[in-house]
């Protein structure tokens, strides 16, 4: 591990972000209609949509999947066209969001790989899982409580007079393990789980945030690229709208994480973490 650097990181995320740009392009474009490769004007609001979901996601680590979802269905898609849509350029955005972390600096290796390497592992099963056993809809409220409460915690530290600045990163893999597992069974839960725990423990918020995001490429891309490979491309103005706001954003999401101070990131998080997570609980028990 310590032979890898932060450019060997980086040259793989691009080598994986062509290699899957390849495969879409094999798969969808033999088959597609003229008519399928029209833009219309709804695209600009997918490039807003996939604008917005980053910059949350960017700056605070987490969220891309409840601010992207959000925006789509207001604006009246179904819940399954929009959740294959979100998930599916999520595997691009991720990726422009890791290389900006690093290049400003808020990433640290020892913590990428005690996260990328239990949480691709993970994922795949978790993947596997949800096709064949288990119910993620059925788990998901439950696992929205648990990010309340930690949500609530968060929020408290930031106001705290004494703030634990102590790196703590032991339980980093288990954190992987569980997040990576929820968010393939769920369909979100890698950056609020991950992300809030490891800033509750003490460590840098920014640090936390850009490293998460750059392990989330790989949590992502071994879940949805295989999807994509098998079972194809749909609904690809969105994709494809929700992948040019997203990638315009990334760098601007990293830029801010570097220059807001560490109170400010933890109000946010916590803030952030807490509405979702009410929002994910109301819409599973009454709505």
């Amino acid at each position: 591990m310590e032979r890898i650097r932060l450019r060997h990181i980086g040259i793989f995320i691009v080598l994986l972000k062509l290699s899957l740009i390849a495969i879409v392009v094999i798969k969808y474009l033999p088959g597609a209609k003229p008519e399928d490769l029209t833009f219309d004007q709804t695209f600009l609001w997918f490039v807003l949509a996939g604008f917005l979901a980053q910059i949350v996601d960017g700056a605070l680590g987490m969220a891309y999947g409840v601010t992207s979802n959000t925006l789509l269905l207001s604006s009246g898609l179904s819940p399954k066209v929009a959740s294959a849509a979100v998930h599916t350029a999520e595997v691009f955005t991720t990726g422009v969001s890791g290389l900006s972390h690093i290049k400003f600096g808020n990433f640290d290796k020892t913590l990428f790989f005690k996260l990328v390497i239990p949480g691709v592992i993970s994922s795949a099963i978790g993947s596997y899982l949800l096709g064949n056993i288990i119910d993620g809809d059925f788990i998901k409220p439950y696992i929205m409580i648990y990010l309340l409460v930690l949500g609530i915690i968060i929020l408290k530290k930031a106001f705290a007079n004494k703030i634990n600045n102590e790196k703590n990163i032991k339980n980093a893999p288990y954190l992987a393990l569980f997040g990576a597992f929820l968010d393939s069974i769920g369909g979100g839960g890698w950056g609020p789980i991950v992300t809030s725990n490891l800033i509750n423990k003490g460590n840098t918020p920014n640090i936390v945030i850009g490293t998460v995001n750059t392990a989330e490429f790989f949590i992502t891309y071994v879940s949805a690229g295989i999807l994509i490979y098998f079972a194809g491309i749909q609904s690809w103005q969105i994709i494809l709208g929700l992948i040019v706001g997203g990638i315009v954003a990334a760098p601007l999401g990293a830029y801010f994480t570097k220059k807001i101070s560490r109170k400010s990131l933890m109000t946010m998080v916590g803030v952030l973490i807490i509405i979702t997570s009410l929002y994910g609980i109301i819409k599973a028990f009454w709505l």
